[in-house]
């Protein structure tokens, strides 16, 4: 019984750590438009905000992984 249940925690953190490139690809996909989109609506001509925002989603991003990852180790 015991071993059934260390096979599926194993599978549950395979499943989180699957998981974590698609979550930070989303995010950082999201925050870039969301510059883009101001930059269309304002006119900037340079992306300033599109840059801006990709880095904030790279930010937020990396904080969510080390913080799913540092509940895996737990």
């Amino acid at each position: 019984m015991s071993s059934n249940k260390q096979d599926k925690n194993k599978r549950n953190k395979w499943i989180a750590l699957i998981n974590i490139p698609i979550q930070m690809g989303i995010i950082i996909f999201l925050f870039a438009w969301f510059g883009g989109w101001l930059d269309d609506k304002y006119g900037n001509t340079s992306n300033p905000n599109r840059i801006l925002f990709a880095l904030i989603g790279v930010a937020i991003a990396m904080y969510n992984v080390i913080r799913q990852v540092n509940e895996l180790n737990k």
